[in-house]
């Protein structure tokens, strides 16, 4: 041992260029002058208390702090240890803490998967057998990043993590899902990149347990484990890690405590032991950094002389954790010192590596942490950007028989079940952003005639998706999941076409005897908000699934099991920073153009939903349904879409037949609508129709042509209740004579053309295409677009005449007609030539969430693919979402709005939609308010969804104030702050 003090002296004082590659950075400081002053004016006391951490406990009151205060300032500790706490006053602990040091406090936290570990209200990240199951590297470095930021903003410089320890024992007390896996390569590997990022940000990361508690049956906080195992699988295994990390410069390990016969046949503990710490961690494998014990109040290493600081240091670890008397270590070890038992060159030496450490974390410019706006700053965005692409990469498919991702959910009628939950879960809640659902809860207490009642309830459900929770991460008690729970499991999987999502840990997964037997099965690993949530939409194949097993759990489940799965361009659910954007700048700004309208009175509320690169990153909600602010704006509230109609409604049809060869865009419209020849219409083309230049009037206003000399009604026309003539109901308290469809349809066909070919916007055609595409499909035409795109879009909610199939209340009103119906419209389209055609045409008349539409706007965005599913081949959806005539200063794709010619020199005061758009953009606008559009080039969704025309018509502020392409160009502003 003198030799090898000796040996470290030379390196120290011979300079950086001494080092090897491999050494821990802080090395390079060890003979700093910060680090030389600071030893030579302490007393011996002073310098064994820097090799000494105590414990605080931030969520103790007051009188607590105090008594801290007075023991750092009596004794000088090294460091303190954090344990659980509020964020703000940990913080201010802290600082008040530093303030008593004459060195500064090296402050350590036990963070394996954060801060939240220890500390309230931080980024909780997965635990590490989630992140075993990762195979892209760059987050879980990015992950070791952010624990490195994330302590610095908390004044904490050192985190008692990665665990290294390699799990070959499942029923492990105490290591278990704290370990990456059993593949001591992939535990290697994962524990390097979370100690290199927070090394990189400044953190000393200390590896633990060294040599390996792995493979251990007992609690090292309660007695004292045995690892029995021989010095050759000692090295090949257990300590195989700690040698990696050692030859790529980790700055710190720690000392667990076993009993290793194989390396001290004693019977001391490891972290005790000369042999293991400077013989076997020191000498054989050569590690120089900074060691340091788990924590010396644990019943594992009691020596029954009450002095196991004094052997911790003479064994060679440089620091003792979680030190319960600093007084009566700091005289055992003075005492030794004065007996010889361990030398003043040994105490120096231990003394100058922490004040190196300290010297290297910034400690020697240390600053109070500014509380202000702390919490904000640890819970940045950004960090969980990092959480969820963790989450998504660890999500692991172990069994798909063709069940996943679901798709062809038109066909499908689903249930969802969540067993060991007595509410609606956070997963079945996503789950209804993709498809109808009924949902059901059985939970661990509930008695067997609930799972009796279940199991009838299920009986007609095509697929039943089964959630599993409750499950507790320690393997005692079958991971404290309950009879029903695995009873439940059992019969559904064999009595039921089932996927299975199981968040809980690996391990657990082998009490349940079948749950292989699932049409398809996702382990998830834990359980809370963001991973039922993200766990619900790989159900649905919003992204890929590349997730593989870190542990064997039985011969069902092996290392490395899991099955690729690759996206199938749903819909995803984000926050803008996963695609780069800021999300206090979006919604700072999309806000301030809400609020302005809503105090403006442009719209008593509105919707507004933004989706990037495939993700909804934004969708928030504003004010009410009208002014009397009696109702909420709602995600699941329906609206009337106007003329956004003209593009969901018809046009999918008109595009799947174009693919069919079932209508020609060039021939004659006349072609497919033989009402028209023979007429002035005859030598129309589709495709003139389609971009508006076939010279058709704009709109008729065909409840005008029903009027009485007195201007009332005609009672040959609308009678206020239905009869058997009178079956087209036009509003709640008015119904409409079956036979005057036939004379709007003849106005139609014998209305004048405009002079000239020219773009003129009307909406005549799309009054006959519902009638037209039932021709040419053989069905009808409602059925027809909810059969073959609305329904396995998962776009459930558009429909037309909503009253129908919704409550009232969910439904958003639109204008309080005064002049033709005389009721306040709720449920029934706005539009006044659509109502006459009984709620159902082509120009007007659907009704949808605004969730809904960004799936058909999504399918268009991804040229006619989305879930899986070939909607319309992409050259037809090029074709029809390029500009036709521009030749003619006509901006119009086939149905579809494009920019204004021009635009991107336009102001945004004179520019349609925003000027930032891109020419290949494409989307439709709503009477009533609403807004949609597709930007390919950008790979950028937005949708504005109000009821402007509440309680008027006339209310032009929403146009005025220009309220929607100044939303659509905050975007394009926020996509150029990146």
């Amino acid at each position: 041992m003198r030799i090898r003090i000796l040996l470290l002296f030379i390196v120290f004082f011979t300079g950086i260029h001494s080092l090897k590659a491999a050494d821990p950075p802080f090395l390079q400081l060890v003979n700093d002058h910060w680090v030389n002053e600071k030893l030579e004016a302490m007393t011996l006391d002073e310098k064994i208390a820097q090799l000494m951490m105590v414990t605080v406990y931030p969520r103790q009151d007051e009188l607590a702090r105090g008594q801290m205060e007075q023991l750092i300032s009596q004794n000088q500790p090294g460091g303190i240890l954090v344990m659980q706490g509020d964020l703000v006053k940990t913080a201010r602990w802290i600082n008040h803490f530093q303030e008593k040091a004459t060195v500064p406090l090296l402050v350590a936290v036990d963070g394996e998967w954060g801060l939240s570990m220890r500390i309230d209200s931080t980024v909780k990240y997965p635990y590490a057998q989630a992140l075993g199951a990762v195979q892209d590297s760059t987050f879980i470095k990015q992950m070791g990043r952010d624990f490195g930021y994330q302590m610095r903003e908390m004044g904490i410089h050192m985190n008692f993590a990665p665990v290294a320890d390699v799990s070959t024992n499942p029923q492990n007390p105490v290591i278990n899902f704290r370990s990456f896996g059993e593949d001591k390569i992939d535990v290697s590997q994962k524990a390097w990149y979370v100690a290199s990022g927070m090394q990189e940000a400044g953190v000393v990361p200390v590896a633990k347990h060294f040599p390996g508690h792995g493979d251990t049956h007992t609690d090292s906080h309660k007695e004292l484990p045995v690892v029995d195992h021989p010095k050759t699988r000692i090295d090949e295994i257990e300590s195989f890690p700690f040698r990696y990390l050692t030859e790529r410069g980790i700055s710190g390990i720690m000392t667990a405590h076993l009993d290793v016969p194989a390396l001290d046949n004693s019977g001391t503990p490891s972290s005790l032991s000369e042999k293991i710490v400077d013989g076997y961690l020191r000498d054989e494998i050569g590690y120089s950094g900074l060691v340091v014990t788990d924590a010396i109040n644990m019943k594992g290493v009691q020596t029954g002389k009450g002095n196991a600081e004094l052997e911790a240091l003479k064994a060679g670890n440089d620091m003792v954790e979680f030190v319960p008397d600093i007084e009566k270590a700091i005289s055992s070890v003075k005492l030794a010192v004065a007996k010889g038992e361990i030398t003043l060159d040994e105490i120096n030496l231990k003394c100058r590596r922490v004040l190196a450490l300290k010297r290297w974390a910034g400690l020697h410019i240390s600053e109070p942490v500014n509380t202000k706006g702390l919490t904000s700053r640890l819970n940045s965005p950004y960090y969980e950007v990092t959480n969820r692409k963790l989450i998504k990469g660890a999500l692991t498919v172990l069994v798909n028989n063709d069940r996943l991702p679901v798709q062809d959910l038109g066909n499908q009628k689903i249930a969802t079940v969540m067993i060991g939950a007595s509410a609606k879960s956070s997963f079945q809640k996503m789950v209804d952003k993709y498809v109808k659902a009924d949902h059901f809860t059985l939970s661990k207490s509930d008695p067997e005639r609930e799972l009796v009642s279940l199991r009838s309830e299920l009986d007609n459900y095509d697929l039943v998706i089964v959630g599993i929770q409750g499950v507790n991460i320690f393997p005692s008690g079958a991971y404290g999941t309950t009879r029903i729970q695995r009873n439940a499991v059992a019969e559904l999987v064999r009595e039921n076409k089932t996927i299975t999502v199981f968040f809980g840990n690996a391990y657990a997964l082998k009490h349940f005897e079948n749950i292989h037997q699932s049409g398809g099965l996702i382990l998830a690993y834990q359980n809370n908000l963001l991973t039922q949530q993200l766990a619900a939409q790989l159900v649905f194949g919003a992204f890929n699934a590349t997730g593989r097993l870190p542990v064997t759990v039985d011969n069902r489940f092996k290392l490395k099991d899991g099955i690729s799965m690759p996206k199938n361009k749903s819909l995803a659910f984000s926050i803008p920073e996963e695609v780069g954007i800021n999300s206090a700048l979006l919604r700072r700004k999309i806000d301030s153009i809400a609020r302005l309208g809503i105090d403006s009175k442009a719209f008593p509320g509105c919707q507004v939903l933004i989706a990037k690169e495939g993700n909804v990153i934004f969708h928030e909600c504003y004010g009410f349904h009208t002014y009397k602010k009696e109702q909420k704006v709602e995600p699941s509230n329906i609206y009337d879409w106007a003329s956004i109609t003209k593009v969901t409604g018809p046009l999918p049809p008109i595009m799947k037949l174009r693919d069919e060869g079932k209508i020609n865009l060039d021939e004659a419209f006349s072609h497919y609508w033989p009402d028209f020849q023979g007429t002035n219409k005859d030598g129309i083309s589709f495709r003139e129709i389609l971009a508006h230049q076939a010279r058709l009037a704009s709109w008729i206003a065909y409840w005008q042509m029903a009027l009485d000399d007195d201007g009332t009604l005609s009672g040959e026309v609308f009678k206020s209740h239905p009869t058997e003539e009178f079956d087209v109901r036009v509003s709640d308290h008015l119904y409409m004579n079956r036979n005057f469809r036939k004379t709007m349809f003849d106005t139609i066909r014998t209305s004048k053309l405009l002079p000239r070919k020219r773009y003129v916007y009307s909406g005549l055609s799309f009054y006959l295409f519902p009638d037209m595409i039932s021709n040419l499909t053989g069905e009808h035409y409602e059925t027809y677009l909810k059969t073959n795109f609305f329904d396995p879009l998962g776009a459930y909610s558009v429909t037309y005449n909503p009253y129908l199939h919704f409550p009232l209340n969910r439904i958003v009103p639109t204008e309080n007609d005064d002049f033709f119906r005389n009721e306040k419209l709720r449920g029934f389209v706005h539009d006044e030539g659509a109502a006459m055609m009984g709620g159902i045409s082509g120009n007007a008349g659907l009704f949808g969430t605004t969730t809904d539409l960004a799936k058909i706007f999504q399918m268009y965005l991804q040229k006619g693919y989305y879930g899986g599913k070939r909607f319309i081949s992409e050259e037809t959806v090029n074709e029809f979402t390029r500009v036709q005539y521009p030749e003619n200063d006509n901006r119009r794709g086939l149905g579809f709005d494009k920019p204004y010619i021009d635009n991107h020199k336009k102001k945004l005061k004179n520019a349609y939609p925003a000027v930032d758009a891109s020419k290949n953009s494409f989307g439709h606008s709503g009477y009533t308010g609403t807004f949609a559009w597709a930007d390919p080039d950008n790979e950028l969704l937005f949708l504005f969804m109000s009821n402007r025309v509440h309680p008027t018509r006339n209310n032009a502020e929403l146009f005025n104030l220009n309220i929607r392409p100044a939303m659509h160009q905050a975007i394009y502003d926020c996509l150029d702050n990146n």
